[in-house]
């Protein structure tokens, strides 16, 4: 059995720019109706979403049939977790509030096996290695993972040319919302200030050779950002567009608060 190819890790580094939509309502249903949409990539979210390794686990089984590519977004950097994920078969893991060159690297370390690196060893356990049915994956499959770190602090950015230069991280996301409450700015993710910090970001990023990403559900946000480099941007979140087709759909229906109802019997 072959090890699975990781599409989105060759679209980004041949630079054909990914677009992803997010996801938070944590079932595989759902999930497997938005890989039917054409979404580049799907992030599924671990990290404020309610998944958890199971959850995950149903929704990457549903996925695996559509070109979609699964990007799964991990609570915390803890070597623990990422070798959960990646068992689980996660071949894209994006790992939040990475502030230096350091945690980029144990993060690194933690998708690798010995003597590169920290994973433990547990294939035979392993949806990712198909219960050690994948030809030489011990060896081979860190070929195929892509680790990308997402930066979202005034201090992640002071060191974001080390944290892109690490080796093993594949591209670096923006977080726009928790960097713009780090810069003093809760609340306002498309603040100017905010907006300026991730062009320069996307901009440090690539002079390292590496790949940016990030999130914004306004339109001409994403292609102010694909404009200036970036790589693999989602442009929407499942629970937002759910909420807001449910309440246009409702608006069209509200009877005017000031028009009678109807009398009884009327046809």
């Amino acid at each position: 059995m072959e090890l699975p190819r990781n599409i989105f890790k060759d679209a980004i580094r041949a630079r054909r720019p990914q677009i992803g939509l997010w996801l938070g309502l944590a079932d595989a249903y759902a999930t497997e109706l938005l890989a039917s949409t054409g979404f580049d990539w799907l992030a599924i979210d671990a990290e404020h979403a309610p998944n958890d390794p199971r959850s995950v686990l149903s929704q990457l089984q549903a996925l695996a049939p559509y070109p979609a590519h699964a990007v799964v977004r991990i609570a915390c950097s803890d070597a623990t977790l990422i070798k959960q994920y990646l068992d689980i078969g996660a071949q894209t893991l994006l790992v939040p509030m990475v502030e230096s060159a350091a945690q980029a690297q144990r993060i690194v370390a933690a998708t690798q096996y010995p003597p590169a690196g920290i994973r433990g060893v547990g294939t035979a356990l392993a949806r990712a290695s198909r219960w050690n049915q994948v030809d030489n994956y011990l060896r081979d499959c860190s070929r195929e993972l892509c680790v990308l770190v997402q930066v979202e602090s005034a201090a992640g950015l002071k060191n974001l040319p080390a944290i892109a230069a690490t080796e093993g991280v594949d591209g670096v996301f923006f977080g726009p919302a928790d960097l713009a409450a780090s810069m003093g700015l809760l609340g306002r993710p498309a603040g100017d200030q905010v907006q300026e910090a991730i062009i320069h970001g996307i901009e440090a990023v690539q002079h390292a050779g590496k790949a940016a990403g990030v999130l914004t559900a306004d339109p001409a946000l994403a292609r102010k950002y694909l404009d200036a480099g970036a790589m693999f941007v989602a442009v929407g979140v499942d629970t937002i567009l759910l909420v807001q087709a449910a309440r246009q759909l409702r608006a069209a229906f509200r009877l005017d608060a000031a028009s009678p109802p109807p009398a009884a019997g009327a046809r």
